[in-house]
């Protein structure tokens, strides 16, 4: 994934810990640190509150099914952008899947996860709405009885992408914001460089950005728990409800947001064999790098 945690912090770099993974602001001005700073952890801040499933305060764990009910101007976005992603994928990213996640044991933080999670059966219910009936008008939702929502797949993107139109617009700075292999830039400038790699001696490639462009990395290889004798990854196919195929390694897509290149790389790595194709044929500009390590890319991938 992009690992611009591993660059040095300097006058023009934050970095603290959030969800489980890094984030990190780089900023044109080093003047415009401090501020930038604070925004962006507001900004996490209130996607926490909206969206958090780990969060029995959250607004989405609070959201009773079966009815009606209005939420704040930032659950509506969030679930916009994550219903969209589930209609631009025909349900390949898909929203609903927070029980059948939890049901094979992602249900706490993951730094939470035991080694094994218990000797219990790791059954998700087959039988079960998706996407399609989750009812959004304006602010007002309607959740269908049994299904939980899981924005994890868009909601870190749209973070970033939120989060460096914010700085930019306030401060008028040049911004890149990095939540793990999640990127967005905004402002003015000549670019950014961004290096992207799936781990420690894995294959490697520093890519340059436009100002405005964003990047996301998708990995059937991280955030990875045993539940009973399997061992499992958190990017599910939903339909099967069970972990994809770990055709990519990893799935790095470039485009003008994060929400939009986190959408294609997650749909990559659910439709494993027929992502390449996919992706050519949208004309999307991507990294995929196989289980051997072979990389391949699609459309104008940056060089």
């Amino acid at each position: 994934m992009p690992l611009t945690e591993t660059l040095p912090v300097t006058d023009t770099v934050a970095q603290w810990a959030v969800w489980g993974t890094t984030a990190r602001v780089v900023v044109a001005d080093p003047a415009a640190l401090p501020a930038a700073h604070g925004l962006v952890v507001s900004q996490l801040r209130r996607v926490d509150d909206a969206c958090n499933r780990f969060r029995p305060d959250s607004e989405l764990s609070r959201l009773p099914g079966g009815r009606w009910t209005t939420v704040s101007d930032d659950l509506a976005d969030l679930l916009a952008q994550a219903l969209l992603a589930a209609e631009r994928t025909d349900g390949d990213v898909d929203p609903t899947l927070g029980d059948a996640v939890s049901a094979l044991g992602y249900d706490r933080p993951f730094a939470e996860l035991p080694d094994v999670a218990g000797a219990r059966a790791c059954v998700v219910r087959r039988e079960r709405p998706d996407w399609r009936a989750v009812e959004l008008a304006g602010n007002r939702v309607r959740v269908p009885v049994p299904v939980r929502l899981d924005l994890g797949a868009t909601a870190k993107a749209a973070a970033a992408d939120r989060s460096a139109a914010l700085v930019a617009e306030r401060l008028g700075v040049g911004v890149l914001v990095a939540l793990g292999g999640d990127v967005a830039t905004a402002g003015s400038g000549d670019g950014w460089e961004v290096r992207v790699q799936d781990g420690p001696g894995e294959p490697a490639q520093v890519v340059q950005l436009p100002a405005g462009g964003a990047l996301a990395t998708s990995s059937t290889r991280s955030r990875r728990w045993r539940c009973g004798t399997r061992e499992l990854h958190h990017v599910l196919d939903p339909r099967t409800l069970v972990p994809a195929e770990p055709v990519w390694r990893t799935v790095s897509v470039a485009a003008g947001s994060c929400a939009g290149a986190n959408t294609a790389s997650t749909a990559a790595l659910v439709r494993g064999h027929a992502a390449l194709p996919w992706l050519a044929g949208g004309g999307v500009s991507a990294r995929l790098v196989t289980a051997a390590g072979d990389v391949l890319t699609t459309g104008r991938w940056p060089s």
